[in-house]
């Protein structure tokens, strides 16, 4: 995964708005500090939570090249293989518009010329759901697509199935 100068201006920033608020709680907190039997180590875990916890949120839904988009179509959907999608950035790591150079096959797909408005997931490089895509067109060969809680607001995947483990490209 390749991380933008800005991508990293966001995160160094992000790290360093953690740091401070770690670091208010615990000057608001510290006479119940005195109370506790391990207060360095809780501090330590509650500084390590805060800032790991939103750095893989930003990890799995961000940072995404139109490449690495387009890989994750036919990790999605069996019926996509073979197509060599191609997407340019409308959102930058939210929303992308996507064509195909060939019209998927119907194995598992709707019949050639219904496409339209069809949604699909999209499977990342370790073979979790990131998103999903939803057919512009009848010939199945241009898409929007939509990463990670985008895709759940258009109804293209559920909140519960964002995220999930799929071993293999979907069918039907």
């Amino acid at each position: 995964m390749n991380m933008t100068a800005e991508s990293a201006d966001r995160l160094e920033r992000l790290g360093r708005a953690l740091d401070r608020a770690v670091r208010a709680d615990l000057a608001a907190h510290a006479g119940a500090r005195r109370r506790l039997r391990h207060p360095r180590r809780l501090a330590a875990a509650a500084a390590l939570t805060v800032v790991l916890v939103p750095a893989a949120a930003i990890a799995a839904t961000q940072l995404l090249s139109p490449a690495q988009v387009a890989a994750s179509l036919p990790q999605g959907t069996k019926a996509l293989i073979g197509t060599n999608p191609s997407c340019t950035v409308v959102t930058a790591d939210v929303e992308y518009q996507c064509v195909l150079t060939h019209a998927p096959s119907n194995d598992g797909g709707p019949p050639a010329g219904q496409w339209s408005g069809t949604v699909e997931p999209t499977v990342d490089a370790a073979k979790h759901v990131n998103g999903g895509c939803r057919a512009q067109n009848a010939s199945g060969t241009e898409w929007e697509c939509y990463i990670g809680q985008a895709a759940v607001r258009q109804n293209i995947i559920s909140a519960g199935f964002l995220g999930q483990y799929a071993p293999a490209p979907g069918v039907g």
